[in-house]
């Protein structure tokens, strides 16, 4: 690979070792990549030891949940299967570090050449599957050496990528690594043949198919429903998912002059001074930590439902749920949108129900989509806030904004299907 893209990983990998002084979350992951060859060699010895069946890497969850699909259609087909999954973000690894028996989660190492014939050595993956946007050049270029068929799922590629610029040679020649590359989109298709990349198959995006497993699956939270009561006197309810402190800056306020309206909210993280901090914001009074609402109900569901007529908003301090929690909502908010980027749109909008958003969303196709097709709407301040989600207030309104996000999303399933068919025939 190239001298400077490999310097480049070096100091990357620094920054992240000083970044690490002040940072639990890169602490996390640096202990853990520490973890990987120990893991590896451990899963191989039960599950494996002919090396993996299938490498799959993500670089975070939001990204597992687009293999997840290919991921559980092979262990149903074949359970005996091996499977190695690796994440960058802890994130990822951290929720899902225990998936299955026959899946063994790592953290992927730094992308240096001695690192990587390390876990290639410890691993000897059969096949590699990389998912979206995940380009490691030094693992793809190793991997096309040792004959290691590689593919990319669920990939989206726009003009301002480095692949694309007069200087991106380097970043051009990581491509040719790849046995095939599945796109989401036709303009990432024409993108890569403009560059010379062919073999490339327009197969759509696996998010769809696996937030249309999600909602089939739907299980009932009856905390929840004792928060909002029953079911014909239930007030306009909207669920925040990964919601930030930026988020929250922006609907805080609609909230405090909409008073007839409940909330659940599902911050991205929830430490236990960001909890105090929302409860704050939000008034004390108000709010309760599902944690402890949880816990009233378990004691009493009678007891359960006089609290809650005294509360307006429920503060999800769990992972787990959200998938789930959107089945309750009259709209949907997704956070990130102010920050690194917008979260899973698709798992609200599979509900049929319309979603607002922040203003970063460039690299998320289904956002621009389901604004095109009425089903979605961005926002870039708490006025633009209440301009959007004033008039779905209206039922009628919401009804034909949200049968627009769910048809999009059941027009757009497949692509796992598509996938499989080419890849595991």
């Amino acid at each position: 690979m190239n001298p400077l893209y490999t310097a480049g990983i070096a100091l990357y990998g620094g920054a992240a070792r000083m970044a690490s002084i002040g940072s639990p979350k890169v602490r996390h992951m640096l202990h853990g990549q520490s973890e990987t060859l120990r893991r590896i060699i451990a899963f191989r010895q039960r599950i494996a030891p002919d090396g993996f069946d299938v490498w799959f890497h993500a670089a975070s969850l939001g990204e597992f949940e687009q293999a997840r699909p290919i991921i559980d259609t092979l262990l149903e087909r074949n359970p005996a299967l091996s499977i190695l999954l690796s994440f960058f973000s802890p994130s990822g690894y951290e929720v899902r570090c225990d998936y299955h028996p026959r899946v063994a989660v790592v953290y992927l190492p730094f992308d240096m050449p001695s690192r990587v014939d390390a876990f290639l050595n410890a691993a000897k993956p059969h096949m590699a599957i990389f998912v979206k946007y995940e380009f490691w050049g030094n693992y793809l270029e190793k991997l096309k050496r040792r004959g290691i068929p590689t593919y990319i799922i669920s990939a989206i590629f726009r003009p301002t990528q480095r692949f694309f610029k007069p200087w991106g040679g380097t970043f051009r020649r990581m491509l040719t690594n790849f046995e095939h590359l599945y796109v989401q989109d036709e303009r990432s298709r024409r993108l890569l043949a403009s560059i010379g990349i062919n073999n490339v198959t327009v197969a759509g995006d696996t998010r769809f198919d696996r937030v249309t497993a999600i909602r089939k699956s739907c299980r009932p939270i009856p905390e929840i429903e004792a928060f909002l009561g029953e079911k014909e006197d239930r007030p306009f309810t909207i669920v925040f998912g990964s919601s930030w402190e930026r988020d929250e800056d922006v609907y805080i306020p609609w909230l405090k002059d909409n008073p007839d309206a409940k909330a659940i909210i599902a911050p991205h993280e929830f430490d236990k001074n960001r909890l105090a901090s929302m409860r704050r914001r939000l008034g004390s009074e108000q709010t309760i930590l599902f944690s402890d609402f949880k816990q009233i109900y378990e004691r009493s569901p009678r007891e359960a439902a006089e609290v809650a007529h005294k509360l307006k908003y429920v503060i999800i301090d769990c992972f787990g749920l959200l998938s789930s929690l959107y089945s309750y909502a009259d709209t949907a908010y997704v956070g990130g949108g102010f920050g690194a980027g917008i979260h899973n749109i698709n798992e609200a909008a599979t509900y049929g129900i319309p979603v607002l958003f922040g203003p970063r969303h460039a690299k998320f196709k289904e956002a621009a989509d389901l604004i095109d097709c009425g089903g979605a709407f961005c926002i870039h301040s708490s006025e633009e806030f209440r301009t959007a989600i004033d008039p779905l207030l209206d039922e009628n309104t919401r009804k034909k904004a949200g049968k627009a996000a769910g048809d999009y999303i059941a027009a757009n399933i497949g692509a796992s299907d598509r996938i499989m068919a080419d890849i595991f025939p």
